[in-house]
């Protein structure tokens, strides 16, 4: 008979799984990523970090990390728009990609050619110095536990034959008193050791880091365990390792561990607000009217990224940065 396995460990499983030998994204794979849609996005993200940089005192030389880059798409647009806009940042920096998937490794050195300095499984292996780092949907593939109120207590989740069993919490950690019976906390263990190691960095050697991803600017009980399959939803637990499983971002725990580690955090932001500050939609434009016939599609991407019925409410942006640093680009006002 199996054994169950804690939520957690059953989606790094399955994440490592389905990522070693797939390439997920695209109309033929299971789900399609804002690089994907629109050029105009890792530019805009490019130009964010030459921003930035400035505000770090134009160190030389300097790290520019990616967390799962995906194809590579988004860094050689972002490495496109810098070295157009400010060539001294593009012969500072050396890029650094934080990539696990053999095969997802092969088509990021087609992107991006020699560009790559080296591939890192984790961010343990970084080099140390000031650096810039970006994650694009990377934090919603982090494994999550979740917590299920039973009886005037709780319950944790585990995995067992494709359905959920539950068993008394190993570890749990602080939840609500007071809480309706059969409602589900989630925990992001996983991001918020990410982001507490990540912002110790970012304090104690400097630079920003972004990250773009879809959840709630607030804290909430709910269960947002979710999988795609073919651009469709599916069953998270089914399958371990033929769908992409995730699940929404805590965005305010993620903040609240940035600040107890030394970093500043800013955001998050709603997407479309930040990515109109960073002038996506002018560059869209741009691009629309030097090759029209490929307009409407440069336009409608650029649509679906800012509008709020799109993809720019439920996705947020969240900047972590040195504490001696400036707000970054699209951070300097705060919003509700």
């Amino acid at each position: 008979m199996s054994e169950a396995e804690r939520l957690d460990h059953f989606m790094a499983r399955a994440a490592a799984s389905y990522y070693a030998g797939r390439e997920p994204f695209g109309a033929r794979g299971d789900f399609t990523t804002a690089p994907e849609m629109s050029q105009a996005f890792g530019e805009c993200l490019g130009l964010w970090a030459a921003v930035v940089w400035q505000q770090m005192g134009a160190p030389s030389p300097v790290h520019l990390v990616e967390f799962g880059p995906g194809r590579g798409t988004l860094m050689a647009d972002a490495l496109r728009g810098i070295a157009t806009a400010l060539p001294p940042f593009r012969a500072a920096l050396r890029v650094h990609l934080v990539e696990t998937s053999p095969s997802l490794r092969a088509l990021q050195a087609q992107a991006l050619g020699e560009g790559v300095a080296e591939w890192h499984d984790n961010a343990d292996s970084l080099p140390p110095g000031p650096a810039i780092f970006l994650g694009n949907e990377f934090l919603d593939a982090l494994p999550i536990r979740q917590f299920i109120r039973r009886g005037g207590g709780w319950m944790e989740r585990f995995v067992l034959d494709g359905a959920f069993v539950e068993q008394p919490a190993e570890n749990p950690p602080p939840l609500p008193t007071e809480a309706l019976e059969g409602t589900v906390q989630e925990w992001g263990e996983a991001a918020q050791g990410f982001v507490t190691a990540l912002s110790r960095r970012l304090a104690a050697q400097g630079g920003a880091a972004l990250f773009l991803d879809y959840g709630p600017a607030e804290s909430g009980p709910g269960d947002s365990l979710q999988a795609l399959a073919g651009h469709r939803a599916a069953d998270p637990l089914a399958e371990p390792g033929s769908v992409d499983i995730t699940a929404h971002v805590d965005f305010a725990a993620l903040a609240r561990a940035a600040r107890a580690a030394g970093a500043a955090a800013h955001g998050p932001v709603p997407q479309g607000i930040f990515l109109q500050s960073l002038g996506l939609v002018t560059r869209a434009a741009m691009l629309a009217r030097a090759a029209p016939q490929s307009a409407g599609m440069q336009l409608s991407a650029a649509q679906r990224l800012i509008a709020p019925e799109g993809m720019g409410r439920l996705f947020k942006a969240l900047a972590l940065t040195h504490p001696a640093l400036p707000s970054p680009p699209g951070f300097e006002v705060p919003t509700a």
